[in-house]
């Protein structure tokens, strides 16, 4: 007997083709989306103008994935920082983030991580599995449910547990769905996805006729402090990741965000300042800086916040698009960098789901 398929794993062509190997309207496969996406149901019972015999076909080929709640976190900020249990019991984390008007969701794209930054706690539970694009969708879906009555998710960041071009199909899958004007309709601009800076896949990326924006985790202006922090640098280094970057086709207006962050007297001085500017001489880029967030047991420290003024100050007076990221959610373990399941896990004020 055929497995059933999750019906959020599959994108729109994917569910036309289903349906007309069915003998099947295609049509019907825009009416599922609307339902799933739009009106977000989650049996095929309550979709109105199918009928009960489709609905009987549907049943008996796919069902609906749905996260478990297994803890939430309420930050004094207004961010909510969920930990979702997915069915094979494997945990991941997500946040939603309120902005002054509007909300964005960051999203995890694997169970873990096999990156092995040094200043990530999520490495310290090593690679456990990929998501679905059902699994990854099912975050948004779930965090929607707990804005105001009116109110949508406008932006999705992959900046989440895992390295999303680690997870290629699946994120390509993912945003095909996401921007379908039938299923969660984002515009791509409203999309990033982050990399630690896997050289082919951004390659691939950039000729991919699904679009977001990109965003390398650079926090290291030579190979030395880069490979100390981020061993991908030693497959990729700074010379392979710049060149990738500088190939990486850009719309109009359009500029790749590299994430820089500073640890007290690591990658936080003036000359790094300097190697920084150098290093993307000749690029269309913006800078987000990150102070570091430190976690119980870091190793690494927060710089002072004059050092980091001092920083963005030389970058934005030569002429660099340079933003401070005041990580929302510190206060529960939710900002960059500190999304963990496990026993390293530190303990944070919550509400559990019965």
């Amino acid at each position: 007997m055929e497995t059933r398929r999750n019906i959020k794993d599959l994108t729109l062509s994917e569910l036309h083709a289903w349906f007309e190997a069915q003998g099947e309207k295609p049509f019907r496969a825009k009416q599922i989306f609307h339902w799933v996406y739009q009106q977000q149901v989650e049996r095929f019972e309550e979709m109105r103008n199918i009928s009960k015999a489709l609905k009987q076909k549907l049943n008996e080929h796919f069902y609906f994935s749905q996260l478990q709640r297994f803890e939430v976190c309420h930050s004094t900020d207004g961010s909510i920082k969920y930990a979702f249990e997915l069915a094979d019991g494997k945990k991941v984390e997500s946040v939603l983030m309120p902005h002054r008007d509007h909300y964005t969701v960051c999203v995890s794209s694997q169970v873990g991580c096999a990156m092995g930054c040094d200043f990530c706690m999520t490495a310290k539970m090593g690679f456990v599995r990929n998501l679905t694009p059902g699994e990854i969708l099912d975050q948004i879906l779930e965090a929607s449910k707990d804005l105001p009555e009116g109110e949508v998710v406008r932006n999705v960041v992959f900046m989440g547990m895992g390295e999303p071009f680690h997870n290629y199909d699946n994120l390509i899958t993912t945003l095909r769905i996401m921007q379908s004007d039938n299923g969660l309709n984002f515009s791509a601009r409203r999309v990033t996805v982050s990399t630690s800076g896997l050289v082919p896949q951004i390659v691939r990326f950039g000729n991919e006729t699904v679009k977001a924006g990109l965003a390398v985790s650079l926090n290291g202006v030579n190979d030395e402090i880069r490979t100390q922090l981020m061993p991908v640098n030693k497959a990729y280094n700074l010379e392979k990741l710049v060149a990738a970057c500088q190939a990486y086709p850009l719309e109009s207006r359009k500029r790749i965000t590299f994430e820089y962050i500073l640890m007290a007297d690591v990658t936080d001085s003036i000359e790094h300042a300097k190697r920084l500017l150098k290093l993307l001489h000749g690029l269309r880029f913006k800078v987000n800086l990150i102070p570091y967030n430190e976690s119980p047991g870091s190793k690494y420290k927060r710089p002072k916040w004059e050092q980091v003024e001092a920083f963005q100050r030389y970058l934005l007076d030569r002429g660099v698009v340079a933003t401070v990221r005041i990580s929302k959610g510190q206060d529960i373990q939710g900002a960059c960098g500190q999304l963990i399941q496990g026993s390293t896990k530190p303990e944070v004020k919550s509400e559990v789901a019965a």
